[in-house]
């Protein structure tokens, strides 16, 4: 797998969205369903050199960081998921999708459910793949 990051590295440009909090019905315990949990998000989105260098300086030649955060949004206002599991999966397929995106890093944690550690989380990485 270092093969395959070295050359996205190389030929991509990384965007990222760091620590995006936001309160999310997620849990599949009874304390977790009286109410929303902090999940921290965090996900970088490859997109081809070809795919994201600007020659007008103009947002529209680019991946809108604001995608990104849509794409969240939209998942969590669907209501109470059970697993960070699958919550990853739905974000994971909605952000590979977009045209200008070669591959996606992503994770979810949860800051609060125990006391003794920072978090608990889920990270997944995909590669779109070759047409």
């Amino acid at each position: 797998m270092s093969n395959v990051l070295s050359q996205l590295a190389l030929n991509c440009r990384r965007l990222f969205l760091r620590n995006h909090t936001v309160d999310v019905r997620i849990g599949a315990h009874d304390f977790e369903k009286l109410g929303p949990q902090r999940i921290v998000f965090n996900v970088e989105l490859f997109v081809p050199y070809s795919a994201s260098t600007p020659t007008q300086d103009d947002l529209a030649e680019v991946v809108d960081y604001d995608f990104i955060r849509e794409v969240i949004a939209q998942r969590v206002a669907k209501g109470h998921i059970v697993l960070q599991e699958t919550l990853c999966d739905d974000l994971m397929r909605e952000l590979i999708a977009h045209p200008q995106v070669q591959a996606v890093r992503l994770s979810t944690c949860k800051p609060d459910v125990y006391p003794d550690c920072e978090a608990v989380g889920v990270e997944i990485f995909q590669i779109k793949p070759a047409p």
